[in-house]
């Protein structure tokens, strides 16, 4: 007597779909070859290099976490990147119990190399794709990546803007402002003029503006964009968080994706624009690594104010 097929269920189903597109992805993107895009280093290894390339700081037991790495395979790949001098070690200045991981500027090499293939790749990527597919693809690719962070246990997600999220930044700076320290409406004029710059004269490959969200309410945002005089400078801008959200460490998170990014963009300083009473802003900064070069008194959005300049060396 004939077999007879097994009856697939939905679950059984939607299994399938999911194993048959991480297969897709795998091979599209060549993450099974034993050197990632033609170069001396797994896939591990170079994910090890980019959380090296864009903190300011960090330790093995911070990747570990990040990657969800084993202790052990972590403690060899940062042994041979040690002994090929990609990585330096340095007794932390704040806490002499933990050690501090860098990349050396041989290593800094190795990360823009891989930095460069990687961007390559993704360009020949959707290059090869018609426009409408190309942002079908993309629209998929942030639902996907939304779906997935909403299952973390992170009290928020941080995103790309959206349409909608700069009439939502230029009105909370406004109100907020206006509240917490009788700012008049001169700034939200101001707060609404940089938005407005940054869709006009958006460079995806340069700037980026994050918005971080939870279950659908914006909590906050940041921008990075290109200083308007030095091709080697980014400007950090309008970084909020809702009062609601604050003590979640998400101002610190949205000006970790600004150094990160401008990092791999290439920028070799950030600047910033800030003022002298922001303490809760300044502490973010400068655990960071910023540093203040100037200040000036003015008087701006009817207020007398001391304005500060920060600095990030890249």
């Amino acid at each position: 007597m004939a077999e007879t097929a097994p009856v697939l269920t939905q679950a059984d189903e939607e299994i399938a779909d999911f194993r048959r597109f991480n297969r897709l992805y795998t091979r599209t993107i060549g993450t099974l070859s034993e050197g990632l895009l033609n170069s001396h280093y797994s896939l591990a290894e170079a994910r090890v290099i980019y959380e090296l390339a864009t903190r300011q700081e960090t330790t093995a037991k911070e990747i570990a976490c990040e990657l969800s790495l084993d202790a052990g395979y972590l403690s060899r790949i940062l042994r041979k990147f040690e002994d090929a001098g990609l990585i330096m070690k340095e007794t932390s200045a704040t806490d002499a119990r933990q050690t501090q991981l860098k990349l050396t500027h041989r290593g800094k090499a190795v990360f823009t190399e891989l930095n460069q293939l990687s961007n390559k790749q993704a360009r020949e990527l959707l290059d090869r794709l018609s426009p409408s597919k190309r942002d079908d693809l993309l629209r998929s690719i942030r639902t996907i990546e939304d779906a997935l962070m909403h299952e973390t246990s992170a009290p928020y997600i941080l995103r790309q803007h959206r349409p909608g999220d700069m009439g939502w930044i230029t009105s909370r700076h406004g109100a907020l402002y206006a509240q917490d320290y009788g700012w008049d409406d001169h700034f939200e004029a101001l707060v609404a003029r940089i938005v407005a710059d940054f869709i006009t004269d958006y460079d995806p490959k340069r700037e980026r503006c994050w918005i971080a969200e939870r279950h659908g309410d914006r909590l906050g945002g940041i921008f990075l964009v290109k200083h308007p005089e030095k091709t080697d400078t980014a400007k950090l801008r309008l970084l909020l968080v809702e009062p609601s959200a604050r003590g979640l460490g998400l101002g610190k998170a949205l000006v970790h994706e600004c150094i990160s990014f401008a990092r791999m963009a290439g920028y070799k300083r950030v600047t910033l624009w800030t003022q002298s009473f922001l303490s809760a802003a300044h502490r973010i900064y400068q655990q960071a690594g910023f540093k203040l070069v100037h200040e000036e008194p003015h008087h701006s959005f009817g207020v007398d104010l001391t304005g500060q300049t920060w600095e990030l060396e890249l």
